[in-house]
C-alpha cells in the first residue's frame, strides 16, 4: 500500500484565501449559535413554517446541521461497534443479528415512540423534538457503514494483521496505521450514500404527525412537505433549488476532496505514484493559516501513532501481572453490560407482547397479503436497480476521470430526498396511464439504486493496479472480462449493495406507497402503506405488528440469502485471501 503525502507548506501562502478561510470559520461559529438558540426556543405545539424564500437559508441550515451531527455519531457508532464485533467474538454473535434486526425495523417503527418519549423528557425546549430528528436520520445513516466497515476489517489482507503482530502495534496505531487506511475508501463511498439515506426521510421527520399531535421543526424537509400540501408550486421549485445548493456544496467541499485523499490507500504493489489531489486542498494549502493546522495536526497524529519505546515497553512487562486482574474486571463489566441489555430487552418484549394481543385475526392476515405484494415490489425494485448500477458503478470506479465528471451529479441525484419528488413523479405515471400499484416501484428505486452503485463503486475503485494489469496483459475482453474479472473483482461490493439497498427498499416502501399530493392521498396495497396509515390514524397495535412483520421478513431474507451469498464473495473473491 502505497501513500504518498503532500506538504502543505510546500505551497506560496495567500492572503486572500486566508481571509476566505477566516470568514468560513465566522460563519461556522456563527451558524452553531443560530442553531444552538433554535434548540433552546420553548417548545410550541404546533409551528408554523414560513413558505417564503427568504426563510429556506435559515431551514437549509438547520437541516444541515441535524444529518452532520447524525453523521458524526454515525461514524463514531461505526468504528466502535464494527471493531467491536470483529475482535470479540462473543460480542458478535449479539451485535451482527441486533443490527440486521435494528436495520430491518422501519423509521416509523422508531419514530412514534422516541418522539414521545424525548418531548417528555424535554418539555421546555426543542431540545427533544431536534433530538428525535437527529436519531430518526441517524437509524437511515448508521447501519450501512457499520456493515461496510466490518466488512472492510474481515477483507483486510492476513500479511497486513502478521506485520501488525510483527511490530507490536497497539490498537489505535493498529486502527490508524492498517485498519482505517484499509477502509477508508469504502468508508467514505458508504458515508455518502448514507448520508443521502438520511436525508430520504428528511420530509417526514421534520414534519411528523401522529394522530392529532403535530410535531414540526424548522428545517427543508418541513417546507417541502407544508409546500405540497398547500399546493404551492413556487415554494416546491424554491426548496429543490435549496436542497440542491446544500448537496453540491457539501459534495464539492467534503466528499470529492475525502474520495480523492482515499485513493493514495488502493491496494497494489505500485510504489510511487502520485495520489489524485483536489483543487480545493491544493487551493487551502495557500492559506497560512491551513498551513500552520497541517503542522499541528501532523505534530499531534505523530505522537499518538509513535513507536513503543524502550522504557515502554519494560512499563508494560512490569505490570503484566496486572492483566488478569483487569480481565476479570473486564469479563464483569461485559456480563452486567449483558444483563442489563437482557433486562431491557425482556422489559420491551413484555411491553410487545401486551401490544400484539389487541391485533385482531382480520389485521394479520392483511398484514401477511399487503408483505407479499410488497415483497414483489421491493425485489423488482432491486433487480431492476442492479441492471444500470452495476455496469455503471464499475465504470465510475475503474475511471477517475469519469467518477471526476459524474460525481456532482451522481451525488446530488443519490443525496436528493426523492419523497419531496414524489407527488411530480406520480403525476407523470398517473398522465401515462399508471398507477401508484406499479407506479411505486420507480419511487422506491429513486431510494434504494444507489446503495448498489456506491459499494460497486467503492469496490471497483479498490481493485490493485496490478490485477488490473494482469487483465490487460490476458487481453480479457467481453463477456470473459465480465466472468472472469470484473463480477469476481466487485462481488463483495455488490452483495454489500443488494444487503443495504434490499432494507432501504423496505423502508422506502413506507413513503413510497403512501404519497401525499397536495389534497390528495394516494395509497397503493402494500406493507409499507398499511405502516403508513397506521401512524396516522394512531393505530399503535397495527403499526407495531405490520413493523415487526416487516422485521421478521429483512432479517430471514438476510440469514438465509444475503448473508450465504455475502460470505461465498467473501471466500472466494477478496484480494490477499
Amino acid at each position: 500500500m502505497s501513500i504518498t503525502q503532500a506538504n502543505p507548506t510546500s505551497r506560496r501562502a495567500n492572503p486572500l484565501v486566508d481571509a476566505v478561510v477566516l470568514a468560513g470559520l465566522i460563519s461556522l461559529v456563527f451558524g452553531t449559535a443560530h442553531v444552538i438558540g433554535e434548540w433552546r426556543q420553548p417548545l410550541h405545539t404546533k409551528v408554523e413554517i414560513d413558505l417564503s424564500p427568504s426563510s429556506l437559508p435559515a431551514y437549509a441550515l438547520f437541516s444541515f446541521a441535524r444529518g452532520w451531527i447524525a453523521y458524526f455519531f454515525s461514524l463514531l457508532f461505526t468504528l466502535l461497534v464494527a471493531s467491536w464485533a470483529f475482535y470479540d467474538t462473543r460480542a458478535r454473535r449479539f451485535i451482527l443479528p441486533a443490527l440486521d434486526v435494528l436495520q430491518s425495523i422501519p423509521v416509523l417503527g422508531f419514530l412514534p415512540g422516541l418522539v414521545l418519549a424525548l418531548v417528555g423528557l424535554f418539555p421546555n425546549s426543542n431540545v427533544g423534538l431536534e433530538l428525535a430528528c437527529v436519531l430518526m436520520i441517524f437509524t437511515g445513516q448508521v447501519w450501512n457503514m457499520t456493515f461496510s466497515y466490518y466488512d472492510s476489517l474481515r477483507g483486510m489482507p492476513p500479511d497486513f494483521r502478521s506485520l501488525s503482530r510483527l511490530y507490536d502495534l497497539g490498537w489505535w496505531r493498529r486502527f490508524w496505521k492498517v485498519e482505517l487506511p484499509v477502509g477508508v475508501q469504502g468508508l467514505i463511498y458508504n458515508s455518502m450514500v448514507s448520508m443521502a439515506g438520511g436525508w430520504f426521510f428528511l420530509s417526514i421527520t421534520e414534519s411528523f404527525q401522529l394522530g392529532t399531535q403535530d410535531f414540526r421543526v424548522p428545517g427543508i424537509g418541513s417546507y417541502m412537505s407544508a409546500a405540497i400540501a398547500a399546493g404551492d408550486v413556487r415554494a416546491q421549485i424554491c426548496g429543490v433549488i435549496a436542497m440542491g445548493c446544500v448537496i453540491v456544496a457539501v459534495d464539492r467541499l467534503v466528499w470529492w476532496p475525502l474520495l480523492q485523499w482515499s485513493r493514495k490507500f488502493n491496494l497494489d504493489d505500485f510504489a510511487g505514484a502520485q495520489p489524485p489531489q483536489s483543487r480545493l486542498s491544493l487551493w487551502l494549502a495557500r492559506s497560512r493559516a491551513m498551513q500552520r493546522l497541517a503542522q499541528f495536526l501532523g505534530r499531534i497524529s505523530a505522537r499518538l501513532v509513535q513507536p513503543k519505546n524502550a522504557p515502554h515497553a519494560e512499563a508494560a512487562a512490569l505490570t503484566s501481572s496486572a492483566k488478569p486482574t483487569r480481565a476479570g474486571f473486564g469479563r464483569w463489566v461485559y456480563r452486567c453490560f449483558l444483563g442489563i441489555v437482557l433486562m431491557v430487552l425482556a422489559v420491551g418484549f413484555v411491553r410487545l407482547v401486551m401490544l400484539l394481543t389487541h391485533v385482531r385475526a382480520s389485521d394479520w392476515r392483511e398484514i401477511g397479503v399487503d408483505s407479499a405484494i410488497s415483497f414483489g415490489r421491493v425485489f423488482a425494485a432491486v433487480a431492476l436497480g442492479t441492471l444500470w448500477t452495476l455496469p455503471a458503478g464499475i465504470g465510475i470506479g475503474l475511471n477517475p476521470k469519469l467518477s471526476s465528471r459524474l460525481q456532482p451529479f451522481i451525488q446530488f441525484a443519490a443525496s436528493f430526498p426523492a419523497p419531496m419528488i414524489y407527488p411530480w413523479i406520480l403525476a407523470l405515471v398517473i398522465a401515462m396511464g399508471g398507477s401508484l400499484e406499479w407506479g411505486s416501484i420507480p419511487l422506491i428505486m429513486l431510494g434504494t439504486q444507489w446503495y448498489i452503485l456506491f459499494n460497486v463503486a467503492a469496490a471497483a475503485s479498490a481493485i490493485p493496479n496490478d490485477l488490473r494489469s494482469c487483465a490487460a496483459i490476458l487481453r480479457l475482453d467481453g463477456w470473459r472480462r465480465w466472468w472472469r474479472y470484473l463480477l469476481p473483482a466487485v462481488a463483495p461490493g455488490l452483495v454489500t449493495g443488494w444487503i443495504t439497498a434490499a432494507g432501504g427498499a423496505w423502508n422506502a416502501t413506507i413513503v413510497s406507497e403512501y404519497v401525499h399530493a397536495g389534497n390528495k392521498l394516494y395509497q397503493a396495497t402494500g406493507l409499507g402503506a398499511l405502516i403508513s396509515q397506521a401512524t396516522d390514524s394512531g393505530n399503535f397495535p397495527k403499526l407495531t405488528a405490520a413493523v415487526l412483520i416487516m422485521a421478521v421478513i429483512v432479517v430471514g431474507i438476510n440469514r438465509t440469502v444475503w448473508k450465504k451469498l455475502q460470505a461465498l464473495a467473501n471466500e472466494r473473491c477478496r484480494f490477499g485471501t
